[in-house]
């Protein structure tokens, strides 16, 4: 008898399974929506794929529909890529969406400026994605802003094998994927963007001239390095428009979406290696990278540059020779600058703050050591000078300087008229004689724990807002630049840090 009712049942359930409609589908009717109705895949360069891109098709009947067609408005001659609902391809037919439910349609992009007939270093690139067609017809625009490049990358030889760098020597070297830039290469101009692949090194007795407006991009795990007795000089002019920085030089990653404008860690560090000679910096922005620079027992000028965004240090000296004036650093994963091993320093109206937020930051803004340390041993050299005139040190960390000295070794220092953020709670510092804030001869009219109130310390625009800065009047008159970051000169007495307090802008 229950043999008997389940087979009932079962054919019940068969009929009426059979006389329902819910795996028919009926055709679109033309009134999908969608998420967007122009998808911009943002500015890539010529050659190099964009990042995937979403549209959202929505079917918002209560029937379940199949859109008889999608595709591109080029076909298969066009240079955007699909993928509808898991399946790759540049034409779709008879893609399925419930009632009341949607899909999802990811798209990318790969041109060849190359490939068009006029010589242009940008070019807008269009296509569009059609539903259906007919009176029923539907479409979403795509848009793609591609840009000409220069790309510099290591030489691929015939057996699968790359150029390499050697660095180091003996029982030390190490190979990196890099090259010597050749010499039709040497002087970067703002025609186009450069985009490194690897390590481009600038060959010894050679210069490396950036001239105002360039753009260089690296790739991940690239840079630029300077070879002994070569030098570098990036040369950027101030800029009219503060926001495009039109005449200024920038250096930064290869992505160019907006979503990584301020993503740390994309590309690896310029280097300044032993015995370079004579580089200079000038109206410059390097962010995004490991380190931004790595100073080696060189000389090196920095005026009007600013680091931001580096994943682990901004500027590193190891028996530098640094002069630097008008600069600012912020959020670096450790250290805005680390001093190391010695050496020569002399910074004016400069900003090092570090207000990261991506992770646990355990140094401060400004580490000054004359040591270094290794597994196998510790090096220490004099450092014969290290002075911040004007200078504001600051950041959300509680101590924003740390001094380590070791007795073999000079350890010359002096913060004058400058804004610093040393909060120490426990006085654990209060003994020690190099945090001895009374002493003059390290100390001179300096200034702790006052907000200098910046515009927008996590945004990195490190302006000074008027009237509540704590940097406001306490420089010390007659020290250069007398211009400001922003071009405006400078009060008497002038606020320290690189710029002069200024109103906060709706």
């Amino acid at each position: 008898m229950r043999f008997v009712y389940v087979l009932g049942l079962l054919c019940s359930l068969i009929f009426w399974s059979s006389c329902r409609n819910d795996f028919e589908t009926v055709p679109s009717s033309g009134n999908l929506t969608f998420s967007k109705d122009t998808v911009y895949l943002d500015t890539v360069f010529s050659n190099i794929g964009s990042s995937t891109y979403t549209l959202k098709v929505y079917n918002n009947s209560k029937e379940d529909i199949h859109i008889p067609q999608i595709k591109l408005g080029q076909g298969e001659l066009s240079s955007y890529r699909l993928n509808v609902d898991g399946m790759s391809g540049k034409s779709f037919h008879n893609v399925e969406i419930l009632a009341r439910d949607s899909i999802f349609i990811f798209i990318e992009t790969t041109f060849d400026i190359n490939s068009l007939p006029t010589d242009e270093n940008e070019f807008l690139y269009t296509d569009q994605l059609i539903f259906d067609s007919g009176v029923k017809q539907q479409k979403v625009e795509l848009v793609t802003l591609i840009k000409d490049a220069v790309f510099l990358y290591p030489q691929l030889f015939p057996d699968g094998t790359k150029e390499v760098l050697i660095l180091g020597s003996g029982d030390n070297a190490v190979e990196i994927p890099g090259f010597f830039i050749p010499d039709e290469y040497l002087t970067f101009t703002n025609e186009k963007p450069y985009v490194i692949y690897g390590f481009a090194a600038v060959p010894s007795h050679k210069t490396l001239q950036v001239n105002p407006g360039a753009r260089v991009h690296f790739h991940a795990e690239s840079g630029i390095l300077v070879a002994q007795h070569a030098s570098i000089k990036s040369l950027g002019t101030p800029s009219s428009n503060k926001e495009l920085m039109e005449n200024e030089v920038i250096f930064q990653g290869d992505r160019l979406e907006p979503r990584f404008s301020d993503v740390p860690g994309q590309w690896g560090y310029i280097r300044l290696t032993s015995g370079s000679v004579d580089n200079e910096f000038h109206h410059t922005t390097i962010k995004n990278g490991m380190v931004g620079v790595i100073v080696e027992d060189s000389p090196a000028v920095f005026k009007n540059v600013q680091f931001y965004n580096h994943s682990n240090i901004g500027l590193m000296a190891r028996t530098g020779t640094i002069y630097g004036e008008n600069m600012v650093i912020n959020n670096c994963g450790q250290v805005s600058l680390a001093l190391q091993l010695g050496g020569t320093y002399e910074f004016n109206h400069c900003t090092f703050a570090n207000y990261w937020t991506a992770g646990f930051r355990s140094f401060p803004s400004v580490l000054i050591d004359n040591s270094l340390e290794t597994e196998d041993a510790i090096y220490i050299s004099d450092l014969n000078k290290a002075t911040f005139t004007n200078c504001i040190i600051y950041g959300n960390g509680q101590r924003e300087i740390s001094l380590f000295q070791h007795e073999g070794a000079a350890f010359n220092f002096n913060f004058r008229n400058s804004l610093i953020k040393f909060e120490d709670y426990n006085n654990e510092y209060a003994e020690h004689p190099l945090y001895d804030f009374e002493n003059g001869a390290f100390y001179t009219s300096a200034i702790f724990n006052v907000d200098p109130a910046f515009h927008n310390s996590y945004g990195n625009n490190m302006n000074l807002t008027k009237g509540e800065s704590g940097a406001e009047g306490i420089g010390l008159s007659g020290v250069t630049p007398f211009i400001d970051l922003n071009g405006k000169s400078r009060n008497t007495p002038p606020d320290a840090g690189a710029y002069e307090a200024t109103p906060v802008k709706d």
